[in-house]
C-alpha cells in the first residue's frame, strides 16, 4: 500500500475532537535497546498518538474499567507523535515488527460475527447458496428471487408470524433456505470469525484463501463488548468472504471466514459516551469503495437502519447466561451490502483482484483502508496469546 496516501483527517471521525478514541500500535524497540517492542495500548488526542501501557496493558483490560473514558482523555500517558507519522510507517512497512504500524484495536477478546442481518445480504446469501459457489449462474438466481420474494425482507420482524408465513409460502415453492432461517427466523447466526490477537488494523493487507475465485468485502460496524455483555465502543471491520466456499455448503464457513489475515478492524474503537452513543451506532451510515489495479471502481453505501436485529439483540444472541466470554468480544453487525457490480466479464458479477484497495468509512467512527492479497503470500500469524503474556511480562506491564 506504498503508494496510497491518506491524511488523519480521512482515518478520524468528523467530529474527533470529542471523540474518545483507543486503539492499539507495535512500537518497536529503542535504538539504545532499553526499552523491548511490542504492543500497547494508545488514545487518540487531537492528532497525536499517547501510550496507556502505564495504565492498562492490554484493552481488553481497558474496557472492562469503570474509568476508561478518563483514561482515553485524561490520564498522564507517553506522547508517541503525530499520527500521520504512525499511518505513513503503516503504509510503508505493513507489519514490519521493526518499525511503528497500527494494529487491530482488540487483543485478548474473541472476534465473533452475525451473518444474514441485512436483507440485502440476506438474499445475496440465497444465491450463493443456488448457485453453489459458481458466480456466472449468480446474475440469473438473482433475477429470478428478487422477482418472487422482493427486496425489502428488512421490514419482516425475525421470528414473527409474518416471517414464519414468509416461511410457509417460499417452503411450498422450494425456495426456503438455511439463511432465510437465520435472516427471518427466531434465532440468529453467530460464528466466530478470528481468533483472539489474528486480526489485521487500518493500512494492513488482508489474505484471500489461494483457492478462492469468488471473493468479496463486507463493510460491517464492529461491537466492542466487554465480560459483562456490554457494548462499550464501535469500530468499523471488514469481514472478507470467500463466496465460492461458503456458496458450495455452509459447512464450509470456517474455511470462508477465518484464514490468515481474513480480518479487518479499526482504524481505533470509538467509546461510547454523551456524544456517541447506541442510537449513533443504531443509525450509522457506513459506505465502501473499491480501487482496482485495473482501473475498477466500486461505490456502495447502507445504513445500519436496515438491519433486522439491533445490535443489543445480537449481541444477546452471542453472549448471557448460555455463553460467558471472560475477555470480552468483539461483534460484527452482519454485512450491509453485498458487491454485484460486474466486473471481469457481463453478468460475472464481483470478485476481488491481487491488489485491490477497500476503504469503509462511516461519519463517526473514521476510515478503515486495507488492500487485498493472498493469505499464503503474507506473513504467517505469530504473535498469539502465549507471545502476547511474555512480551508484556518482559516489559514489566504484567
Amino acid at each position: 500500500m506504498s503508494a496510497i496516501r491518506f491524511s488523519v483527517s480521512q482515518t478520524l471521525p468528523v467530529d474527533a475532537a470529542a471523540a474518545a478514541l483507543v486503539g492499539r500500535v507495535w512500537r518497536p524497540a529503542s535504538p539504545d535497546g532499553t526499552a523491548l517492542a511490542g504492543p500497547c495500548v494508545v488514545a487518540v488526542r487531537g492528532d497525536r498518538l499517547y501510550d496507556l501501557s502505564a495504565h492498562t496493558p492490554t484493552m481488553s483490560a481497558l474496557l472492562e474499567r469503570s474509568d476508561r473514558l478518563w483514561l482515553a482523555r485524561e490520564a498522564e500517558a507517553t506522547d508517541l507523535g503525530p499520527l500521520q507519522a504512525w499511518l505513513q510507517s503503516s503504509l510503508e512497512h505493513g507489519c514490519d515488527t521493526l518499525h511503528r504500524h497500527l494494529l487491530a484495536p482488540c487483543d485478548l477478546q474473541v472476534v465473533k460475527a452475525a451473518g444474514v442481518t441485512f436483507a440485502a445480504s440476506m438474499l445475496e446469501r440465497v444465491i450463493e447458496e443456488q448457485a453453489r459457489g459458481e458466480a456466472d449462474k449468480a446474475h440469473a438466481i438473482r433475477s429470478s428471487m428478487t422477482a418472487i420474494v422482493g427486496d425489502d425482507l428488512a421490514r419482516i420482524a425475525p421470528g414473527s408470524e409474518q416471517a414464519m408465513e414468509l416461511k410457509r409460502v417460499l417452503s411450498s415453492q422450494g425456495l426456503w433456505s438455511q439463511y432465510l432461517e437465520v435472516g427471518i427466523g427466531p434465532d440468529a447466526e453467530v460464528f466466530t470469525k478470528a481468533a483472539p490477537l489474528s486480526s489485521m488494523g487500518h493500512a494492513a493487507t488482508v489474505g484471500l484463501h489461494p483457492g478462492s475465485e469468488w471473493n468479496n468485502p463486507e463493510p460491517e460496524i464492529v461491537l466492542a463488548v466487554n465480560a459483562q455483555g456490554q457494548i462499550v465502543g464501535a469500530a468499523l471491520g471488514n469481514d472478507v468472504n470467500l463466496r465460492d466456499f461458503e456458496g458450495r455448503s455452509a459447512l464450509l464457513l470456517g474455511k470462508a471466514k477465518d484464514n490468515n489475515a481474513s480480518c479487518a478492524i479499526g482504524p481505533f474503537v470509538r467509546l461510547l459516551d454523551a456524544q456517541f452513543t447506541l442510537a449513533d451506532i443504531d443509525s450509522a451510515e457506513v459506505a465502501m469503495t473499491v480501487s482496482g489495479l485495473d482501473g475498477f471502481e466500486l461505490d456502495g453505501h447502507s445504513s445500519m437502519q436496515h438491519i433486522s436485529r439491533s445490535p443489543t439483540e445480537l449481541v444477546g444472541h452471542a453472549m448471557g447466561a448460555h455463553h460467558q466470554y471472560p475477555d470480552g468480544m468483539f461483534l460484527f453487525c452482519g454485512t450491509m451490502f453485498a458487491p454485484t457490480k460486474d466486473r471481469d466479464a457481463p453478468g460475472s458479477g464481483f470478485t476481488h483482484h491481487l491488489g485491490d484497495v477497500v476503504t469503509i468509512h462511516s461519519p463517526r467512527l473514521g476510515g478503515l483502508v486495507n488492500s487485498v492479497g493472498r493469505s499464503d503470500q503474507l506473513p504467517p500469524w505469530q504473535f498469539g496469546i502465549s507471545a502476547l503474556m511474555r512480551n508484556l511480562a518482559a516489559r514489566g506491564l504484567l
